[in-house]
């Protein structure tokens, strides 16, 4: 008998008949003899109208106040798929998170899990009971209802499983699996049997939407297999595990796109110690997460300084870096939100030379200029204008990935 967490999508309990649907799904896994948690989201568009009715009321709702609204969409799911499962005869009790003890910090809408009680989802379990909780939810330690972003019910899944010390956990989603690129962008786009932790950490960072990093991340750090399948189709997904010793014989495994960065400058910072903390200082403090940072010294003593943020939180850093500008005696701001991150990755770069400058080449021949360019050992970004993202998503695919070509 296995343990398994299966985690359903927005899409997956969009209706009340997908969550029959998924009401069978989980009730053929018990049969089975699977011991079974199930982590749902809300109805596929719920988030979307919840919050667009705090706006409605205000230009700047409160993010408590939003964070005990958005939790209440996956509340009704957990319920509906509960009643759904009795309703075929077997013995379920869904779960919220504070009920689950799944207690976060305090980062509205964006809070990070500290620890998980898993001590009342064992004793369901050991009671015979299939546990639904909802996912994308948690509480601080001041018992205040807390939101884990956009795709958070796949880190409340996976931080579950590890806390279970599940045997796996099931990504239902609306795709079949992880795909080489976005299938909506290039024809040609692959679904992959297998992908190590390390590659979907930085698909998930650079636009793929397939899993939320921070899920990743608990999954790599207490080594829970993901298996990211359809829940529309029986066919097997893709299985998220260790790296083996075959993967670093493909080169570059995915292409990815963010369009959802915006890219900020300052113009003539001096060039003295201790400026550019307090230019990030306060972005930290409000919880936005910088990705690629460029700095260019001049001949006059001066700098100008480039970094990327979400674009969620664009006008809320740019307030910041206003603030900044003059107590710093920058010369200037320079922003730009219609940028598109591309990237290329696969464990196999590791062991190849010339990976970039053929990238390079490839944009370079369509006439795509690079703004900004970030590497890790198994990544090469690079920043462009947004309009070119998806012709440079088929190009660069059609080169590493159709042609499998080698620098």
């Amino acid at each position: 008998m296995s343990l398994i967490v299966q985690k359903y999508g927005g899409t997956s309990v969009g209706t009340v008949e997908r969550i029959r649907e998924v009401a069978k799904k989980v009730a053929a896994s018990r049969e089975r003899g699977d011991e079974i948690v199930v982590v749902v989201s809300a109805m596929a568009g719920e988030t979307n109208r919840l919050l667009s009715l705090a706006h409605e009321i205000s230009q700047s709702p409160d993010e408590r106040e939003c964070d005990v609204l958005l939790a209440s969409g996956e509340q009704v799911s957990a319920a509906l798929l509960a009643v759904a499962v009795r309703d075929l005869g077997w013995s379920v009790r869904s779960y919220l998170g504070h009920q689950v003890r799944i207690e976060t910090d305090s980062a509205y809408g964006k809070a990070r899990i500290k620890s998980i009680d898993s001590s009342r989802v064992r004793q369901a379990l050991k009671n015979g009971e299939i546990v639904v909780v909802a996912g994308f939810q948690g509480v601080d330690e001041e018992n205040n209802i807390t939101t884990l972003g956009r795709g958070g019910s796949d880190t409340s899944a996976v931080a579950l499983a590890a806390a279970l010390s599940a045997d796996a956990c099931e990504i239902y989603t609306d795709v079949e699996g992880v795909f080489t690129t976005d299938p909506n962008i290039c024809a040609t786009a692959k679904k992959l049997e297998r992908i190590s932790y390390d590659e979907m950490l930085e698909m998930a960072s650079t636009g793929a939407k397939v899993l939320q990093i921070r899920s990743v991340e608990l999954a790599k750090k207490f080594n829970v297999p993901i298996h990211v399948r359809s829940s529309f189709i029986g066919a097997e997904g893709t299985w998220v595990v260790p790296e083996d010793a075959g993967m670093d014989s493909v080169l570059v495994s995915a292409v990815t796109c963010d369009k959802d960065e915006a890219k900020i400058t300052l113009l003539k910072v001096p060039d003295q110690p201790g400026l550019a903390s307090q230019i990030f200082t306060p972005i930290s403090e409000a919880n936005i997460v910088v990705d690629m940072i460029i700095q260019n010294a001049s001949e006059d003593g001066t700098t100008d300084l480039t970094f990327t943020v979400p674009k969620a939180d664009y006008k809320k850093a740019m307030a910041l870096v206003e603030k900044t500008t003059s107590a710093i005696h920058a010369k200037g701001i320079q922003a730009d939100p219609h940028i598109a991150k591309v990237s290329i990755i696969g464990v196999g770069m590791r062991s190849h030379a010339g990976v970039a400058a053929k990238m390079f080449q490839v944009l370079s021949r369509e006439g795509i200029n690079i703004e900004m360019i970030s590497t890790s050992e198994i990544k090469i970004s690079v920043v462009i204008d947004e309009k070119y993202s998806e012709l440079a998503v088929r190009v660069l695919h059609d080169a590493f990935i159709d042609k499998k070509g080698l620098p």
